[in-house]
């Protein structure tokens, strides 16, 4: 893994709230530069370009697969992954199951890039 290409640290609450009041457009942002950092730090995973067209597409798939990366994080590292695909079965829970979802997610990705390097801003 590439420990100059960490991605960026981002608050759960800021991600949740900025997603609301632009009616989902950084949400989709978010989505594309999350699997972008990702892929250009492991070399692994399908990156920003895929993300977002499934984040429009076939938004179902990132909710499964945002984790399942995160947690692929950990496990190059020899670590226990935190998150997994399981982790998207959260948003069935109506309101409160996305909250939970993206602070699970983005906070064990926090984790990583907080280990490598990257500094809360």
């Amino acid at each position: 893994m590439n420990d100059t290409a960490v991605g960026k640290i981002r608050s759960p609450v800021v991600v949740i709230l900025l997603s609301l009041v632009t009616i989902g457009i950084y949400g989709l942002y978010w989505q594309y530069a999350t699997f972008k950092e990702m892929k250009a730090y492991s070399g692994e995973g399908i990156g920003g370009g895929l993300g977002l067209l499934f984040a429009i597409l076939l938004g179902v798939v990132n909710v499964f697969l945002m984790p399942h990366e995160v947690g692929n994080l950990y496990v190059k590292e020899g670590k226990e992954a935190p998150v997994s695909a399981l982790t998207g079965f959260w948003v069935l829970i109506p309101i409160v199951g996305g909250i939970i979802w993206v602070v699970k997610v983005q906070g064990r990705l926090n984790e990583v890039w907080e280990e490598h390097g990257a500094v809360r801003t």
